[in-house]
């Protein structure tokens, strides 16, 4: 059985960069506090968590603590994660061109952009796609701007390398395989009811797909409200269904997934069972299952696991058989869940766009992917 601990990676650069750590929130409070009158001061360094911070006056130590909390919260693990290792990217790059990372040169990060859409970072001849460029020129505006030397992406340097990048190697986005009702029913069956594991994934598969859930959405909800820190949304269960209250990308959404018409496939019916059978009353909705799937956790799940029973699911239900085996591993993630319940809805178009939280009609549209194409034939329809 594959094994559920968070799987984080920590890339290490070649050599380490001078500029590689954001600035602690607490050199800005030590600025705050320093007199107009008073010479600069070196900034201090960033303390660890498990030592006093030199130079802070003590009455601002926990107000310091809860700014740290707040600059976290201010961006997804996820983003920070992949914010950091970009940057530590474009330092090794930098340092082996014999260039300076501060201030920010806009000459430079063109260049850089150069190098990673033909291969030359690294030297082994690897080309970044475009959105993997684009991505890493969002790190650098804002690692630039944390130090307060805000990067022009406006510059001719940048702006129209990268439109030249665009209009060059830009492709066709690569979309995730929606799984659709039928698929689902089929990976349902895959999974073993009879353990606390086989009952989670159960849940989770029916509350992430009627709910059009993201991965960190599903593994981020609590029974309820303020139960938890890190906690994303709660639920709510009601009569004719569960209501569940997400912190998202757009900002906070309810969520209504109502029950199904069969015990066997609705999400309210998995999730109560699971709760019941994990005595599960506070805290963390889905959870890590230990002891050979016996025994429950407290800790909450990673996000990454809702992706890998996805796929795991998905090749075990024989899901795009008509693929090969290696076309079918690229096929699915998180994201198959929403882009399923967006296609198969057979409903307005507004409610999936409220029920994905999308902002525009045209985002949920990206979504919407059906393998029976030409439904609507629009050549018979016109007369010919």
């Amino acid at each position: 059985m594959m094994d559920e601990k968070a799987k984080g990676k920590h890339s290490a650069g070649e050599d380490k960069a001078s500029a590689d750590d954001l600035p602690d929130i607490v050199d800005v409070v030590m600025e705050m506090c320093q007199a107009p009158a008073d010479p600069p001061s070196p900034r201090p360094q960033p303390a660890s968590s498990s030592e006093p911070t030199l130079g802070l006056p003590a009455h601002l130590e926990q107000l310091a603590d809860h700014a740290r909390k707040y600059v976290e919260a201010a961006s997804s693990a996820n983003t920070r994660r992949a914010y950091a290792a970009d940057w530590k990217h474009f330092c090794a790059w930098v340092r082996r061109q014999h260039l300076e990372v501060l201030p920010p040169d806009p000459q430079v990060v063109g260049l850089y952009m150069t190098a990673c859409a033909s291969g030359k970072v690294t030297g082994d001849k690897k080309t970044n796609s475009v959105a993997t460029i684009e991505r890493r020129l969002s790190s650098l505006s804002w690692n630039y701007a944390q130090r307060g030397q805000p990067l022009d992406r406006k510059d001719r340097h940048i702006a129209t390398v990268l439109a030249g990048i665009r209009n060059s190697h830009a492709s066709p986005p690569r979309q995730k395989e929606a799984i659709l009702p039928e698929d689902l029913i089929a990976m349902l069956e895959t999974l073993d009811r009879g353990t606390l594991r086989g009952l989670r994934d159960r849940a989770m598969l029916l509350l992430g797909f009627a709910g059009g859930l993201r991965r960190s959405e599903i593994v981020g909800l609590d029974l309820a409200r303020d139960q938890t820190e890190d906690g994303r949304g709660w639920i709510e269960v009601l009569d004719k269904g569960v209501l569940v209250t997400l912190r998202g990308k757009t900002g906070w959404r309810e969520v209504e997934i109502g029950r199904g018409s069969s015990d066997a496939t609705c999400p309210v019916v998995a999730m109560q069972t699971w709760l019941r059978l994990a005595r599960i009353a506070h805290g963390p909705l889905f959870r890590r299952v230990t002891g050979h799937g016996k025994a429950v956790g407290a800790e909450r799940l990673n996000d990454q696991e809702v992706a890998r029973l996805v796929k795991r699911a998905a090749l075990a239900a024989g899901v795009r058989g008509d693929l090969s085996e290696g076309e079918r591993a690229t096929k699915f993630s998180g994201h198959s869940l929403r882009s399923g319940l967006a296609s198969s809805a057979e409903v307005d178009e507004r409610y999936v766009q409220k029920q994905l939280g999308h902002t525009t009609a045209e985002m949920t549209r990206r979504y919407q992917r059906r393998r029976d194409r030409f439904r609507v034939n629009l050549t018979k329809a016109s007369g010919l």
